[in-house]
C-alpha cells in the first residue's frame, strides 16, 4: 500500500493533474526563479469549488507559470483557457505540457500580463485565476483592470491567490468574496464578479 501511494505523488520537476480527461498526467514545471505550482490539495478544493459552472467556460490563467490551473480546468471540463505568461522557459514548458496532452483548447501566450489585458476582448472570460508572483503586490491592480476593461461575463468568478501575510488588496466595489481558505503561507479565495 504505501509503495502505491508514493507513485501516487507527483515527482520532482513535475505536477500532477488531479481530476477529469487528463486525470494522473504528468506535466513538466519549468526551472524558474520563484515559480510556484499551485498544490494539488490546494486544486481540488478550488475545483470544488468551481464545478457548477465549470463545463463550458472560457477561462484565463493570467500567470500561468506552469499551467496548474488552466490545464486542471481545461481536463474537468472548460471550454477554453488562455495561458498568459511573460518566461520564456515557463513559455516553452506549456507549449511543451499542451502538446503532450494534445489540447487544442488551450491558447499559449508569450507576453506580460498587463499587456495581455489591455488587448483582451471584451466579455470573454468567465472563470479568471490570478496567482501573480507574491513580491508583485498587483493585486488591487488586476482586479480594477478586469472591472473596468468588462474582460469578464455575466457572473464571472475570480480565483485570487496571494501571500497570506502580505498586505490587504482591494477589490472592486461590487465583487464579492464567496470563499476563502489557507494553506501554508498562501490564502486562497473564490470572488463573484459584480456585473
Amino acid at each position: 500500500m504505501a509503495k502505491r501511494s508514493a507513485e501516487k505523488k507527483s515527482q520532482p520537476g513535475r505536477l500532477r493533474i488531479v481530476a477529469g480527461k487528463w486525470r494522473s498526467r504528468l506535466l513538466e514545471i519549468a526551472d524558474v526563479a520563484g515559480l510556484r505550482p499551485t498544490s494539488a490539495r490546494i486544486r481540488e478544493t478550488v475545483f470544488n469549488w468551481l464545478a457548477p459552472g465549470l463545463a463550458g467556460a472560457r477561462c484565463l490563467d493570467l500567470f500561468a507559470g506552469t499551467g496548474a490551473l488552466g490545464l486542471e480546468a481545461l481536463s474537468r471540463g472548460a471550454a477554453h483557457c488562455d495561458l498568459v505568461e511573460k518566461s520564456s522557459r515557463a513559455v516553452a514548458t506549456l507549449l511543451s505540457n499542451v502538446a503532450t496532452l494534445k489540447s487544442e483548447d488551450a491558447t499559449v501566450h508569450a507576453m506580460d500580463a498587463l499587456d495581455f489585458l489591455r488587448q483582451a476582448d471584451a466579455g470573454k472570460f468567465d472563470i479568471v485565476f490570478l496567482d501573480p508572483p507574491f513580491a508583485a503586490d498587483m493585486l488591487s491592480d488586476l482586479c480594477r483592470i478586469l472591472d473596468e476593461g468588462s474582460l469578464l461575463a455575466d457572473n464571472a468568478r475570480v480565483y485570487i491567490e496571494e501571500d497570506r501575510s502580505g498586505p490587504a488588496f482591494e477589490l472592486p466595489a461590487r465583487w464579492r468574496v464567496m470563499k476563502t481558505k489557507n494553506a501554508g503561507n498562501v490564502r486562497y479565495s473564490l470572488v463573484e464578479a459584480g456585473v
